[in-house]
């Protein structure tokens, strides 16, 4: 049997010109992946693939990722200009109701689709997904700020040397902050197949102020520095980023939230939390758990989808063990099966019993 075929294509939408990968000749109802941060839509290949022919997988590179265009990212708005190049893109392939899968970052612009457009949205699928208030910088499930200024998270807190070498296109190396490194010990718990393809795809990142990781602040609070206005750790700063009020969405199509059990990334001991590395001695004079504390990721998301459920709005929480941050390339089989679960509930055709 002949495996279907994945093409990569330009699309031109009203904002700016978008690549995708589509399934050559597929219908059917569109399922939009959306990608994390430092990678593309090459880390969807394998679910769209196999995805039943009902679906019409699409997965996008967002701006400044992989082949669209690089346009600057305005990082007040939080993850709008992600998001709204998104419905620019739904609009301009006619797609109408659509499946929205959102992996890490790209979790947080589906995060904002369910509070903006709820209504277009035939079901919701998180991947290990950031915060709804974030990355860094905040405390409790409510996520209050540790400072004012939202110190310790943006664009400095990402380290200088996996940006070198990012932004010189190096994969390997001695050095543990290789973007190969990163991968095989952040993005996964266990090596899988195809590695290189993903690295390579990690290497299509911009970087920059306006793209990744963004400019950043000094700041008089712990750690020295606060997020600035542009790029995309500061996207993801609780000073631009809080979506925590899906509750009051204009529908509330059903939810799957998986995640991998050893996620390094998003966790409630993240390595990627500043707060949390100073705990453990590897950013100093940390001024202790009262004043800066871990920022608890899951704590905040299952709480806020709590209030969702609340309102009426189906949600489904899957924990895969002994996957890290990459749930759909480390067990695609198990990734499968939860993510056709949810495509079928949000079917009223589909039989139950």
């Amino acid at each position: 049997m002949l495996l279907p075929t994945i093409a990569a294509g330009r699309i031109a939408t009203s904002r700016l010109t978008v690549n995708c990968l589509q399934i050559e000749g597929r219908s059917g109802e569109p399922v939009i992946f959306v990608h994390g941060n430092v990678s593309s839509s090459h880390f969807w290949r394998r679910t769209m693939l196999d995805l039943p022919e009902r679906y019409r997988p699409i997965a996008l590179d967002l701006r400044g990722f992989g082949d669209t265009d690089p346009l600057p990212v305005d990082a007040t708005r939080g993850l709008r200009d992600f998001s709204d190049d998104l419905s620019a893109l739904i609009e301009a392939l006619d797609l109408g109701r659509v499946h929205l899968v959102g992996w890490s970052l790209g979790g947080g612009v589906v995060l904002h689709q369910l509070r903006d457009h709820a209504e277009r949205l035939r079901s919701v699928t998180l991947v290990n997904p950031v915060s709804p208030y974030g990355f860094g910088g905040t405390h409790g499930i409510d996520g209050r700020l540790n400072s004012a200024d939202g110190a310790g998270s943006g664009g400095g807190s990402a380290n200088p040397e996996f940006v070198r070498l990012l932004a010189a296109g190096e994969t390997g190396g001695e050095s543990a902050l290789s973007p190969r490194a990163v991968f095989g010990a952040c993005y996964v718990n266990a090596p899988v197949e195809q590695a290189d393809a993903y690295v390579a795809s990690m290497l299509t990142t911009r970087v920059g102020d306006d793209h990744y990781p963004g400019d950043s602040r000094t700041s008089e609070a712990w750690p020295g520095l606060a997020p600035g206005d542009r790029g995309v750790l500061n996207c993801l700063a609780p000073t631009h980023f809080r979506i925590d009020d899906l509750e009051l969405a204009a529908a509330r199509p059903p939810v799957l939230w998986v995640r991998g059990a050893a996620d390094v990334i998003v966790s409630d001991t993240s390595l990627f939390d500043l707060a949390h590395l100073g705990a453990l001695g590897a950013v100093p004079d940390w001024p202790g758990a009262d004043l800066c504390p871990a920022q608890p990721m899951i704590a905040q998301t299952r709480a806020v989808l709590a209030r969702y459920a609340a309102a009426g709005g189906p949600v489904r929480e899957a924990v895969v063990e002994d996957a890290g941050h990459s749930v759909h390339i480390e067990r695609p089989k198990e990734f499968l099966t939860e993510l056709l679960r949810v495509l079928h509930e949000a079917d009223p055709r589909t039989p139950t019993g």
